[in-house]
């Protein structure tokens, strides 16, 4: 049952969040020290500012999606996808794809006309979601993140959501 978390849900974001994070520090521009220090009010706060929907499976999050809205009154249409997780042993079951069509549902209804996210280049099994939903490369940032000293290149890409746009 996938869930768009409110403030008050804050523990169970806290909970899947820092699993994502230790889990699979490489595919994380954050990581788990960034969040574990959070207080509890910052973990509410990020809740308020941005999308975060978690799917559970028998009240447990197993997976999460969170959509960033860029505040520029002339980006208000563009929204960022962020913190991307399935747990590993519940990969393949269409967590992912549940997320992203209860993200794309949400998006569309705030007004949101384009989708955009950067994907680890090491981590091919998104990448191929990705483009299967539509997205498309923009660019890449070389050495996007650094990961145990070892820089890992991000692929940036885009997905037009609104009827009758055209991806670019």
């Amino acid at each position: 049952m996938i869930r768009h978390l409110a403030p008050e849900d804050f523990e169970f974001f806290r909970s899947i969040r820092l699993e994502a994070l230790r889990a699979e520090p490489a595919v994380f521009a954050s990581s788990a020290e960034d969040w574990e220090k959070l207080p509890d009010e910052e973990w509410r706060r990020r809740l308020t500012a941005n999308s975060v929907f978690v799917d559970f499976i028998e009240g447990e999050p197993v997976a999460i999606m969170g959509l960033i809205r860029q505040s520029a009154s002339k980006m208000a249409h563009r929204a960022t996808i962020v913190m991307v997780y399935v747990r590993k042993d519940r990969r393949g079951a269409g967590h992912a794809q549940a997320l992203l069509d209860a993200l794309v549902r949400h998006a569309l209804e705030a007004g949101i006309r384009q989708l955009e996210l950067a994907v680890s280049a090491e981590n091919p099994a998104a990448i191929r979601f990705y483009r299967r939903e539509g997205f498309v490369e923009a660019g890449r940032i070389a050495g996007g993140t650094i990961h145990e000293g070892r820089e890992i290149d991000e692929i940036l890409m885009t997905r037009r959501i609104d009827q009758g746009a055209s991806s670019f």
